[in-house]
């Protein structure tokens, strides 16, 4: 699938893909990702796209990042996901203090989850903050070298979210992640009980959110410059716009092979089946070029303005969640017409809709919540002040 968009699409290794399908079931079971699709995604250089040059990473365009997460989830959602939001992550410590990222980056790409609702609270003490909370949906922390969580630092009027990066020596990991779908990502909870943050490992969220962080500054690049929300909401609906063209592509091949009971008829020779799939891979074609030219709006906002604006910011989260809209309703009007046999847990049919149908769930993509904001904001309306932007 090809787009008009000038966003870069950096090429994915199509037998990396291939073996993240070999390896989906086993990943589903073993509800973490394998340590071969761990090492095979370090050798393709994923985590580096965005890791600052002077760590020894690309420093590539934020958009670069988009694509191999699409293409990866041909393979399995679960490791697209994960892996995808490794190589953000290291995007996200790029933006907190030089000091934080010398200690961090020191022998290059980490793999740090970030539970980022601020679940958490820190007390100022000398240096910095000592740390208590609990955070729930830590992707890949069975795989973690750093844990970045969101906190509430101080007390009173002066309390305010921030971001806290923590070695994961430090935190405590509770086995909680049993769900019907996304099982490979082992989204275990975290536990921080009394633990010291230095202030140079702690980020505002103000400066976060606005794309003015301490990283914006010392790389001088429009890749740090991205808002959070936004870069978090569009590479996070891309493992599900690849899932949703994998499944019409094992749809299109279902076609060719299945006959229909009682009748002895091919489906591929069903007319309703031909324009289910025309249909099916049209929908799919709009929501990548709606993705994409959202991606290259805001690049050049950033390039042009140092920033983008609220507006902007509301209409990603918006495209976000109606990019995994759409393609959740593609997936089950396919899976729906694919027949009983693909519920079977071998097929990954079934699996792919399970998987999605979980990560609809994520906050980000809450549709009601995102068109709201966007609408709002499009005709001068007031939104809340801490509304996710």
């Amino acid at each position: 699938m090809t787009s008009a968009t000038t966003s870069p699409r950096f090429a994915v290794d199509t037998h990396f893909v291939d073996r993240l399908a070999v390896r989906a079931n086993a990943t589903e079971q073993l509800r973490q990702l394998p340590a071969e699709t761990i090492a095979d995604a370090r050798r393709s250089g994923l985590f580096d796209i965005l890791l600052p040059e002077r760590y020894g990473g690309q420093q590539a365009p934020f958009p670069a990042l988009l694509e191999p997460i699409r293409r990866l989830a041909h393979g399995c959602t679960s490791s697209a996901w994960t892996l995808g939001f490794f190589a953000l992550h290291n995007w996200m410590l790029a933006l907190f203090d030089e000091q934080a990222q010398d200690e961090i980056f020191s022998a290059g790409a980490v793999l740090a989850p970030a539970p980022l609702a601020p679940s958490g609270r820190g007390t100022p003490v000398d240096g910095g903050y000592l740390v208590d909370g609990r955070w729930s949906w830590a992707t890949g922390i069975m795989h973690a070298d750093w844990v970045i969580v969101g906190c509430l630092l101080g007390s009173g009027e002066s309390m305010f979210p921030a971001l806290a990066a923590i070695p994961v020596g430090e935190v405590t990991v509770e086995d909680v992640w049993h769900t019907a779908g996304m099982r490979g990502t082992g989204s275990n909870d975290v536990i921080v009980e009394g633990v010291f943050v230095p202030q140079h490992r702690i980020v505002a969220v103000a400066q976060v959110y606005a794309g003015t962080s301490p990283g914006a500054r010392l790389h001088d690049s429009d890749t740090y410059r991205w808002p959070i929300v936004s870069a978090l909401a569009l590479a996070a609906c891309m493992p599900v716009l690849g899932t949703a063209e994998r499944v019409v592509d094992l749809f299109a091949e279902r076609l060719g092979e299945r006959m229909l009971s009682y009748g002895s008829t091919a489906q591929r020779d069903q007319p309703a089946a031909q324009m289910r799939l025309s249909e099916a891979r049209l929908r799919l074609a709009s929501l990548d070029t709606l993705v994409f030219s959202v991606a290259d709006t805001i690049q050049s906002a950033v390039r042009r303005d140092g920033a983008a604006d609220l507006r902007l910011r509301a209409r990603a989260r918006s495209t976000a969640a109606y990019v995994v809209h759409g393609c959740r309703a593609v997936i089950g009007d396919v899976v729906g017409a694919a027949g009983a046999s693909a519920q079977f847990l071998d097929n990954p049919l079934q699996r792919a809709k399970r998987d999605v149908d979980i990560v609809a769930g994520h906050a980000v993509f809450d549709y009601d919540v995102s068109r709201e904001l966007d609408g709002a904001l499009q005709v001068g309306g007031t939104i809340s002040p801490i509304a996710m932007l």
